[in-house]
């Protein structure tokens, strides 16, 4: 998929006002309108334009889309990042159910999931706000103990020139102990201002987990290669091991090799019905970097009747 430069398909500097956006929009979509244009790409031009014009006359989705550009060139192979609007609200965008398809792949990738905007209009009270969405990431080990983090999220906003700009909005979020990666943390109020005497909309946070260096999650199961001493696996050992809720003591079982998994049940992700965790056994190797210590392995290579490859016929 290639990257979209949105201001290139309007022609305008990546500083426009949004008066400049509406304008040069305006513009082609007079040119290339498929009931008046008699160019052969026109329909195709006439959707480019109305695509780009969807992202940059939002402040906030034009606000998120220059963030990524700022690392991305027109036609280069392009994959979103998995956190590339992380920290950004959303509140929708003003396309509907009858607009799907109407967009490119590369549209649909990166706002296709917050681009239905819904409405609540109270005639008598005025409109509810919108409600606005954001990633937020956290660490496994929020999930276990349950956290309090505050949280900087970028909000857009349109200045007296009519550019768009953001500012840094903080909020304080209370990361429930249970909580697993995709589920949401719902904000009241902390959306869109309702007009008139409508209520504020929500702010919902979904929640993703920052890689860990040794943990890795797996619905609500996680899993730790433990590394292990040649003589703890083939005699059996007491070991310490580290869990997001602290350290345990595991019997390694005598015999174990590098891939045996041993269980610790219910120690996965905390919630009704707990994940367990699964402790993979790594038979770590001792350098043989000093005399002593290749001394050591030739006297083993003597005395232990050993072939690793017999069962595969060697």
């Amino acid at each position: 998929m290639e990257f979209k430069d949105y201001y290139q398909v309007l022609g305008v500097d990546r500083d426009a006002s949004q008066d400049d956006i509406k304008r040069a929009y305006r513009k082609l979509a007079r040119k290339y309108h498929p009931d008046v244009s008699k160019e052969a790409d026109a329909e195709e031009r006439f959707k480019e334009a109305g695509e780009a014009y969807e992202v940059l006359k939002d402040p906030e989705k034009r606000a998120a889309y220059d963030q990524l550009g700022s690392r991305w060139q027109s036609g280069q192979d392009f994959r979103p990042p998995p956190d590339w609007d992380a920290g950004f609200e959303f509140s929708g965008g003003g396309f509907t159910d009858r607009d799907a398809g109407a967009f490119s792949d590369f549209f649909e990738e990166l706002f296709g999931g917050r681009g239905r905007r819904s409405s609540h209009f109270h005639t008598h009270r005025g409109a509810r706000g919108e409600d606005h969405h954001a990633k937020i990431l956290i660490d496994i080990e929020d999930a276990y103990r349950g956290a309090s983090r505050v949280i900087t999220l970028q909000v857009p906003e349109v200045d007296s020139q009519g550019r768009v700009r953001t500012r840094d909005h903080s909020l304080r979020v209370n990361i429930p102990k249970g909580i697993a990666p995709g589920q949401q943390i719902r904000l009241a109020g902390q959306g869109g201002r309702g007009l008139g005497q409508g209520e504020a909309g929500d702010l919902y946070l979904e929640v993703h987990f920052r890689p860990h260096s040794f943990y890795r999650l797996e619905g609500r199961d996680i899993y730790l290669d433990l590394p292990v001493a040649p003589w703890e696996a083939a005699l059996g050992e007491t070991v310490k091991v580290p869990t997001p809720d602290g350290m345990v003591d595991l019997k390694i079982p005598a015999g174990s090799s590098s891939g045996k998994q041993l269980r610790l049940k219910g120690r996965g992700l905390p919630g009704k019905s707990p994940g367990d965790m699964y402790v993979v056994v790594q038979v770590a190797l001792p350098p043989a970097d000093t005399d002593e210590a290749r001394e050591l392995y030739r006297k083993m290579s003597q005395k232990m009747a050993f072939n690793p490859r017999a069962k595969l016929g060697v």
